[in-house]
């Protein structure tokens, strides 16, 4: 595209309904939308996987700063449409291959649409019972499908909670465990934690520790091999964790 595609601003209508919540609004937008990507999923295997554009090409179509007025909804999609779909690596594309496959479904779109809807905030039980009471049923009944023990439930007084992402939990869990570990040995001995990794883990792990505070030089990588199905060696392990022992390091 040689033109800015945001060059002329739409005029809005005085009258235009500006309400963030119009429930009739909602839903002509709503249908809009849902009509919107179900033509991009019925057309998605005809779009090439990997985006064509060059680095930096959305900085050239956009304005350089925030529009001051709202524009419609049809505005928005035809600029999505012409803008940002040419953009994108379209995972959900049958053609895809990287990475991991395309998670989505029509259940996730209707439950992500619904739980949006609702807007609940549920940080403690009294902000929403039924949203700390459902998360606590249904980790119990992942819990049970992957045979872990009682003590892992939470009418065992273990439980867990649905996060966003594979690296949000890394780090979760790394901090649980540097806290568990510091309150044993104290806060100042941070210093000393280290990490233990195979070489074939995710770099999600290193970038948690570091954002822990886990010294960089306190992260080990052990090797693997072949024979093993590139499986981490106990024994391999156990001798470098040996070896930090003895030079004042904790685990």
């Amino acid at each position: 595209m040689e033109n800015n595609a945001f060059d002329v601003k739409p005029q809005i209508d005085s009258s235009t309904n500006t309400n963030p919540l119009d429930p009739e609004e909602f839903k002509r937008q709503g249908y809009m939308m849902v009509d919107f990507l179900a033509d991009y999923y019925r057309n998605v295997s005809n779009y090439p996987v990997l985006s064509q554009v060059e680095p930096n090409y959305l900085r050239k179509l956009l304005p350089k700063s925030a529009p001051f007025d709202p524009q419609p909804i049809e505005t928005i999609l035809q600029d999505i449409q012409k803008v940002i779909i040419p953009g994108i690596t379209h995972w959900m594309s049958p053609n895809f291959y990287a990475y991991f496959i395309g998670n989505a479904s029509t259940a996730g779109f209707v439950g992500e649409m619904l739980s949006t809807g609702l807007n609940v905030c549920g940080f403690t039980w009294v902000a929403s019972p039924a949203a700390t009471e459902i998360q606590s049923i249904v980790m119990d009944w992942l819990a049970q499908e992957l045979k872990l023990p009682e003590t892992f439930l939470f009418s065992g007084n273990g439980g867990g909670v649905v996060l966003n992402t594979t690296c949000e939990a890394i780090l979760c869990t790394l901090v649980a465990a540097r806290e568990k570990v510091l309150n044993q040995v104290g806060k100042d001995k941070i210093t000393k934690l280290v990490v233990y990794a195979s070489d074939q883990t995710h770099c999600a792990l290193q970038k948690a520790a570091l954002i822990a505070g886990i010294h960089p030089e306190n992260f080990r990588v052990i090797k693997t091999n072949k024979s093993t199905s590139f499986a981490l060696s106990p024994e391999s392990l156990l001798s470098t964790i040996l070896v930090d022992i003895e030079n004042g390091l904790i685990p």
